[in-house]
Formats: C-alpha cells, sequence, structure tokens
C-alpha cells in the first residue's frame, strides 16, 4: 500500500513534468500588455454556517502593486506574501504585474487564512495557466506554506454543506480537512497537499479521487472512557437522579459539603448518556470544525462533549463573542455536558448569561454589522456548597458562617437561573460503611442500557419534530404528551400549592415525571412518578 506522503511526492514529480511548459506559456502570455480576469469560489463562515466568496483576480500591466478589496481582515492581507512565494517556489514564475483581488460580496468581513489557495489559483488562472471552467465547478480552500504546502483550515464541514446546497461539483480541501468534509452526501471531496497538485489537477494533468466517509465517521475515541459509575460508592439517591437526569437531558444542581462525590458523579455522566444519533455528531462536529478544535483527520464526533471552564471565565468565554463572534463554553458543549464546579463562584452577570441558552437552547450574540445564532442545546450540571464553608446542614461537622453569609452566598444565583435548572439534587456525605463496601456499585454500561432505551422511547415519540430529549419539550408538547390519571393530577395540584411552585417549575417537574415513566417503559404518569419528580426539586422542598 502506498502511503499519502508517497503520493503526494509522485504527484508532485508529475507535476514538475509540465513545469517547462509552464515557464514557457507564462513567457508567451506576458509579452504584450494583457488584461487578464480570473473567477474562483472560496466560502467563509458566519457563525458556523458557510456562505460563498467569489475571489475575483485581475492581472494587468502597470507598477507591480498588490490590492485586496472586500473588507479582508489581517490574516487576509497577510496572504499576499504566503501565495506570491509559494507559486514561487513551486516552480512558476510570477512577473511583476499590477494585482487587484477582490472578494464579494464586499459587504461582509472576510477573515482567516483559507483564502490563500483560491487566490493562488486565481492568480495562475489570470495568468491563462488554468482553466477557467474547471475552477467554477468547486469551492475552494486552503492556508499556504511558503513552500506551497497546504495546511489544514476550520469550517470545513460547514462549506461542505454550502457547496451542496448552491449546486456546486464539490470542494477542494486540504488533505487533512477531506475526512470532515467527506461526510457531506452528494458532493465530490478533493484533498490536496501543494500547489502544484491542486494545480495539477485543474489543468487536467493530475486525476485525484474523491475522499470516501470513514465507516463509523470515527472521531479518535470511540465513545471509550476511563472512568466508570461503578467506581462510585455509596450515593444511591444522586446515582438515580443523575440516570433520570441523563435519560432525559434534564440539568442538574448539586448540594453537598466537600467531598461528598458531587464532581465524581459529574464527570461520569457522559459514560451513561446516549450515543448520539447522527443528526446531534454533525451539529456538534460543525461547531468544533467552525472553532478550530475538531483535530486533523477527524470526521465526525461521536463522542458527547463534556466542557468544565473554571469559575474565572468571562460572560465572552461563556456565551460565545470577540468582534468576530466565536462559540463559547455553552455552544461547544452542544448535545453534551457543561460542567460548572463551584457554582456560585462564578460572576454572576456570567450566571445570568446562561438564562437564554437554557430556555431556548441556542445563543445570539449582535453586533453592529451581524446577529450571529450559536446553538447551545446541552445538559447543566453544576456542583456547589450549601455555604462558604461547605458544612451547613451535615451533621458531623459545624457550620461556621453567619446567616449573612449563607445569604450572601445563595443570592449569587438568581431565581430565574434556578427555575431554569430541572433537577435540585443534595448530596450528603458519604458513610463509612459505603466506602468499605464491596463490590462497585452498578457499572456505567448497565445505566447507559436503561438510558438508551429510554431515549429511545423519546425519539419515537417526538418523532418530526427535531427534538431529542424530554428536557426539549415546550409547553406544547408537554400537554401532549404527558397524559396523568385523576390521582397522579391531584397529587401534583397538592404539591403545587404546598411548594408554591412557578408554571416554569410546573412543567419542570412535568418533564421529569415523563422521564421516569419513561424509564419504566410506562405509557401514562402514574402517581409514584410525579412524586419521584417532586423529590428532586429539593430547593422548591426546602421553603415549605
Amino acid at each position: 500500500m502506498i502511503s499519502l506522503g508517497e503520493q503526494s511526492e509522485k504527484l508532485i514529480r508529475q507535476c514538475r513534468l509540465f513545469e517547462g511548459e509552464v515557464v514557457s506559456e507564462i513567457s508567451t502570455i506576458f509579452q504584450g500588455d494583457v488584461t487578464l480576469l480570473a473567477r474562483v469560489y472560496s466560502g467563509a463562515l458566519i457563525g458556523i454556517d458557510a456562505y460563498s466568496v467569489e475571489v475575483e483576480v485581475d492581472v494587468y500591466p502597470g507598477l507591480p502593486y498588490v490590492a485586496v478589496v472586500g473588507l479582508p481582515d489581517n490574516a487576509v492581507k497577510e496572504s499576499i506574501a504566503r501565495v506570491k512565494s509559494a507559486i514561487v517556489n513551486s516552480g512558476y514564475p510570477l512577473p511583476p504585474r499590477r494585482i487587484t483581488i477582490n472578494l464579494a460580496p464586499a459587504g461582509l468581513k472576510k477573515e482567516g487564512s483559507g483564502f490563500d489557495l483560491p487566490i493562488a489559483l486565481g492568480l495562475l488562472s489570470a495568468l491563462d495557466l488554468l482553466p477557467q471552467d474547471r475552477l467554477k465547478d468547486y469551492i475552494i480552500v486552503g492556508e499556504l506554506s511558503l513552500d506551497g504546502r497546504i495546511k489544514s483550515v476550520r469550517g470545513v464541514l460547514s462549506l461542505g454543506l454550502a457547496a451542496r446546497d448552491r449546486g456546486f461539483k464539490g470542494v477542494i480541501v486540504p488533505e487533512l480537512n477531506a475526512a470532515e468534509a467527506a461526510v457531506v452526501d452528494g458532493i465530490s471531496v478533493l484533498g490536496v497537499s501543494t500547489l502544484l497538485t491542486a494545480a495539477g489537477f485543474l489543468m487536467n494533468r493530475i486525476s485525484l479521487e474523491p475522499t470516501k466517509p470513514r465507516d463509523g465517521h470515527t472521531s479518535g475515541r470511540q465513545g471509550k472512557y476511563f472512568i466508570d459509575f461503578g467506581e462510585i460508592k455509596g450515593q444511591e439517591y444522586a446515582k438515580r437522579a443523575v440516570e433520570v437526569a441523563a435519560a432525559g437531558g434534564h440539568n442538574v444542581l448539586m448540594i453537598g459539603p466537600p467531598g461528598s462525590g458531587k464532581t465524581m458523579i459529574s464527570q461520569r455522566i457522559p459514560t451513561i448518556l446516549p450515543e448520539p444519533v447522527f443528526e446531534e455528531s454533525l451539529e456538534t462536529t460543525r461547531i468544533y470544525s467552525a472553532a478550530g478544535l475538531l483535530g486533523r483527520n477527524k470526521s465526525v464526533m461521536t463522542v458527547r462533549p463534556f466542557r468544565s471552564p473554571h469559575h474565572t471565565v468571562s460572560d465572552a468565554g461563556l456565551i460565545g463573542g470577540g468582534a468576530i463572534p466565536r462559540p463559547g463554553e455553552v455552544s461547544l458543549a452542544h448535545n453534551g455536558v457543561l460542567f460548572l464546579d463551584e457554582l456560585p463562584e462564578f460572576r454572576k452577570n456570567v450566571l445570568e448569561v446562561l438564562r437564554q441558552p437554557l430556555e431556548d437552547g441556542e445563543v445570539t450574540i449582535s453586533r453592529a454589522q451581524v446577529a450571529i445564532t450559536f446553538p447551545a442545546r446541552f445538559m447543566l450540571i453544576a456542583a456547589m456548597n450549601p455555604c462558604p464553608c461547605g458544612y451547613r446542614g451535615d451533621p458531623k461537622h459545624e457550620c461556621t458562617c453567619s446567616k449573612q453569609s449563607v445569604d450572601r452566598y445563595w443570592s449569587k444565583i438568581s431565581g430565574p437561573l434556578l427555575d431554569r435548572i430541572d433537577i435540585h439534587l443534595e448530596v450528603p456525605s458519604v458513610q463509612w460503611r459505603d466506602l468499605t463496601a464491596m463490590p462497585n456499585g452498578e457499572s456505567s454500561q448497565d445505566i447507559r442500557a436503561r438510558v438508551n432505551r429510554a431515549r429511545e422511547i423519546q425519539l419515537t415519540r417526538l418523532g418530526k419534530t427535531g427534538l431529542f430529549s424530554n428536557a426539549q419539550m415546550g409547553s406544547a408538547l408537554i400537554k401532549k404528551h404527558c397524559p396523568m390519571g385523576t390521582e397522579s393530577m391531584n397529587f401534583l395540584e397538592k404539591a403545587f400549592t404546598k411548594l408554591g411552585l412557578s408554571a416554569r417549575a410546573y412543567h419542570r417537574v412535568l418533564k421529569i415525571a415523563r422521564t421516569i415513566a419513561d424509564l419504566d417503559s410506562a405509557e401514562e404518569i402514574q402517581t409514584a412518578h410525579v412524586a419521584e419528580a417532586v423529590q428532586y426539586r429539593s430547593l422548591d422542598r426546602r421553603y415549605m
């Protein structure tokens, strides 16, 4: 089997066979003062969505000068130096001429180094070395090295989707990004490693085989974990609540003293989450691709993300932002878990920006020229102590906090934010007999099997709504899919009145009860399901 490196070297040797012919063609072209114009199609990102960009290159007589117009950022302006060196070092002479490069549409900001390759190919086409009719079939992106090698860029998956939707034949992308773009059906994905390879293909001197999608769309980790729920001693109540949360995609707030296992439980939640369906994997991959975090030679992420930002994170780091908005932690946790340890240590203004994504499953960042929406549908898992010292209500330790300090500690978490958290869970200290108990607890694999069955029921029920779990249901779907008998309804009415639940909390109890019923494979929500769901609203019960 020939390695990729050997294939690249073979292609380079083939390209150099016609290098002498190329030089003679260039010398013929520039004997007269002729204006030449070329057009190449590339792409750029707005958020995680791609749009096509026309790269127009005009070469005409005059003093040597290059002008780039169309709202390029600094990376695009600097591409001229890279393009010139790559062309010359690939064996093409570059006669001194006046060059204008236009990136259309001119009203949108262009950023990144992905325009290097289309600018270089447009320049070669303007020199009449590449046929224009071949360029119109492809969206082309890639960053150039000074020696003509092509480096990976971000957002290739979204560019592939844009090429398909706009009727292009295919995309020409860096070889390292080809597996990512090959996930898109209906287009030809050509991976190139050098400028010579790309030029040779467009000149019909070299043939390239389209990249095929990898079997299983592996992301590298293949869903393997090195931690397990079986390692957690005791805390059966907490583990049951987390199983319910994983089955329905519910948000959880764990409250307990230091060392009770809150962080340990949270870190193991991804091991019991159901495997993402392909649509979820594609959404998550688009976000990581746009953020440049997908990694080399990766196709689709098959492992749900787990993000755990430090409590010093800024609101822009958590929610996304920047001069050109990039996805934040809430979007990087899309279809996965966002874990906030020591919740009250986060700045209050940072926590408050979570309210929109928790409610809508997306976040909108507005700028003067554009408003960008990022998907942000995640499970929020938060952990905190009951007081600043951590031992309020602990029978083994005395709490040293004053009432004022406790109130100030809790005031950092607003009522509207707590309302958006489905499950409030008290996690007590672990008992000695639990720590020394043998054997280990139930494994993640066994819990995950029950979670998968519950999610399959939800996927069947939600059908064509585009939703994947009970936690995503709105009021109309709750009314439709949460049937209860008279006894269950009467019990819930008493709980609602006694606890003083808000309308939002009432809907959250219904969704939790629906998930518990799904774990029991029950069509109708029973009184026992409602009772268990109410038990997971400990902060409401605290004020009974």
